[in-house]
């Protein structure tokens, strides 16, 4: 019933905006309200999977001739799309080939030991695996499954087993948002709605401090929240049993430590050699699968790129390049917002923080929130002479840290269930209520301070 109802208020909404009298709007620009709102109403009701309706409103942009294709679909000209597409062909290649296993099991045999251990572990984990694994996704599988074989060695209890479940998934986004390819699918957005490049050494040095602190603070929380039930002792036997059935280095993770090595080397340097994060990503991935020098990745590693997730970002970034060229971004936002952002920095994330927030709860979908916040909190930036990048990284890192259910935040998700993480949404409700805290202290006191000091600001 509630994809039926969604569905009827769609297209009902699209109609009334449609031919309704708007001042102030050209006729594209009503056209691209009207199917703007159309479609954030199909993604907030869940009528089909969103990258079906991203794909219908790409479809009826250029039907009812709003922009041409060669607006529509201008990310497929530059590097992201093709960032995120090489991204998974590399982590389907680190965890096929065992390496990230491998590099999981040896770090638990050296440092963990207790359940604060265990805790600790998954997010150090997830920030050296953000090196290897440029998604979240997989990354996080990895490591689940290497937490289980622990949590089996440790005879955790069902209640601990959940709370450690969840933790994996949980460290994902603070974890991926220390790199520009932690997370790249989204991560790149940032220099695409600000206009400004940036490079993958320069992203760490905005986001280190912000991060990092999200980091601690998510970690702490955990602490807080998931006390475990039962002492925690854990038998490294098993293990090191596991560790040791996988052998000495094969060839293939030798052949894959190289082509990680090269890839990251490029990826510091890109601001010496010119040459884009996303070209780089997707020359390494097309590497891996040569013969002789490469061998590492098979054709199966094609389903590994999501379809769904390219479509939806491609709608997410049409929202920004068309709505900026026919008028309605600019529109829109001087309806509802104020002329000018307040003169206090941190008068400035708040508002921004609480705008990405409160459209974040309501849609569900960080991508299509960046696509409505950042045009307009980035144009009203320059207006006054403030760097684009700032209202970018405020945006980007409150809707990314974010989630009160467990659809607000794509890792959450994937990991819910019994057959996953273990969890359900009372463990991400639980977590969300005071994380929404923390994600206003990063943005509004963490970011400002962190930016005045490197000069952004």
């Amino acid at each position: 019933m509630k994809r039926i109802i969604g569905f009827l208020a769609g297209i009902a909404v699209f109609l009334i905006l449609y031919f309704a009298p708007i001042e102030g709007l050209s006729h594209e620009g009503q056209t691209m309200l009207a199917l703007l709102i159309m479609t954030v109403i199909f993604w907030a009701t869940q009528i089909v999977q969103p990258g079906f309706s991203a794909g219908l409103f790409l479809m009826l942009l250029i039907v009812f001739k709003v922009a041409g294709p060669e607006t529509i679909f201008a990310p497929w000209l530059g590097p992201v799309m093709w960032l995120i597409i090489g991204a998974y062909i590399i982590a389907n290649a680190v965890a096929s080939s065992g390496l990230g296993e491998r590099i999981a099991y040896s770090f638990i045999i050296r440092f963990v030991n207790s359940y604060r251990s265990i805790i600790i572990s998954i997010f150090v984990l997830n920030i050296i695996l953000s090196l290897f694994i440029p998604h979240p996704f997989p990354k996080a599988f990895l490591i689940l499954s290497v937490m289980k074989v622990v949590m089996d060695a440790a005879k955790m209890c069902t209640a601990d087993r959940i709370k450690v479940g969840f933790t994996v998934f949980a460290a994902a986004p603070p974890t991926s948002m220390l790199f520009l390819t932690g997370d790249s699918s989204f991560a790149p957005l940032v220099s695409q709605f600000a206009g400004v490049e940036v490079s993958w050494l320069s992203w760490i040095g905005y986001m280190i401090v912000p991060a990092l602190v999200l980091i601690i603070l998510t970690c702490l929380l955990i602490f807080i929240m998931f006390k475990p039930k039962e002492e925690v002792n854990i038998n490294k036997d098993e293990i090191r049993l596991k560790l040791a059935g996988m052998g000495k280095f094969t060839s293939k993770e030798i052949r894959t430590v190289i082509w990680l090595v090269i890839a990251i080397a490029l990826w510091m340097t890109d601001s010496i050699h010119g040459i884009n994060v996303g070209w780089i990503t997707l020359i390494i991935a097309m590497g891996m699968s040569l013969p002789i020098i490469g061998e590492v990745i098979k054709p199966s590693a094609w389903s590994d790129v999501p379809v769904a997730t390219l479509m939806f970002l491609s709608a997410a970034l049409a929202i920004s390049k068309v709505g900026a060229e026919t008028g309605m971004t600019d529109w829109l936002f001087k309806t509802i917002l104020p002329g000018s952002l307040p003169a206090s920095p941190i008068l400035i994330a708040a508002l921004i923080a609480v705008i990405a927030v409160v459209l974040h709860l309501v849609l569900g979908s960080c991508i299509a929130v960046m696509g409505l916040v950042c045009p307009a909190m980035v144009g009203l930036a320059t207006s006054m002479d403030i760097s684009p990048l700032i209202p970018a990284f405020i945006t980007y890192t409150a809707i990314y840290s974010h989630y009160i259910f467990p659809h607000h935040n794509l890792p959450i998700l994937v990991g819910s269930g019994e057959d996953k993480g273990g969890y359900s949404a009372k463990e991400t409700i639980r977590m969300g209520l005071p994380l929404t805290i923390v994600v206003f202290i990063v943005t509004c006191l963490v970011e400002v301070g962190w930016f005045k000091v490197i000069g952004l600001w």
